[in-house]
């Protein structure tokens, strides 16, 4: 297997050098946590739940699933989920996040890298990544153990938002999530790191590797049928299957 595939190039305006991006990321969610969900209302203009909701019937969600939702947060895919099955398991390395999503609704979580998973193999039939697969370190290295905690013939499914193409759109979304966004989240939150941790969003997403990697990625971990399914241009949905 060739070497580690990270999602972007080390961001060193947030931090030194790549060895120190875990921590930066930890700490940027542990201090924003109580407002996470109110700034991705933001980002999404109010209709998140219900994407969320029509991405998780598309990949297959069914009452008997049991699912672990990787990087939850504060559970806003979680919870989501949980609409249709009682058996979600949620994962985070920010503590303040899971403290947070506690608030809003109890269910299992617990605190775990997501290239490290405190579980056994073939333990669960679907795994969700929400709008996180850019704050990961290595791709395929989190793809491979992401595999062994699925059954045979469970599925990924991973929510991005992917820039459009067209110049126009990139700009429009450009403006949105890298001056609109981290100035409403300013207003509302009153902290400064939340208006950074917008800034780092949007920095994630304009340097993410292009789809056709993290396709590349997941057959390399040993996931088959990968697909990218898109909405409005921007919200990309990749699946693939345990084989």
């Amino acid at each position: 297997m060739s070497d580690a595939i990270p999602p972007h190039p080390p961001l060193r305006q947030y931090y030194g050098d790549a060895s120190q991006r875990e921590r930066f990321v930890r700490d940027i969610f542990d201090e924003t946590a109580a407002w996470y969900d109110d700034i991705i209302g933001m980002l999404s203009f109010g209709s998140g739940g219900r994407y969320r909701r029509d991405a998780l019937r598309r990949a297959g969600l069914t009452a008997e699933t049991r699912l672990l939702d990787l990087a939850t947060g504060t559970g806003v895919v979680a919870r989501e989920a949980a609409r249709v099955t009682p058996r979600v398991t949620g994962a985070d390395a920010s503590i303040g996040m899971l403290v947070a999503g506690r608030a809003k609704q109890r269910m299992p979580a617990v605190q775990a890298k997501g290239e490290r998973l405190p579980f056994r193999d073939q333990s669960f039939d679907m795994i969700t990544i929400g709008y996180a697969l850019r704050h990961f370190a290595d791709l395929r290295g989190a793809f491979v153990e992401y595999r062994r905690v699925l059954r045979d013939g469970g599925k990924i499914l991973i929510l991005e938002i992917t820039p459009p193409r067209s110049r126009a759109g990139y700009a429009m979304l450009r403006f949105h999530l890298n001056r609109v966004v981290p100035l409403l989240a300013r207003l509302r939150s009153g902290s400064a790191a939340a208006k950074t941790l917008m800034h780092y969003y949007w920095d994630t997403i304009a340097s993410c590797v292009p789809p056709e990697t993290i396709l590349a990625a997941l057959a390399e971990a040993g996931f088959a049928d990968g697909r990218r399914h898109v909405e409005l241009g921007t919200f990309s949905e990749y699946t693939a299957v345990r084989r």
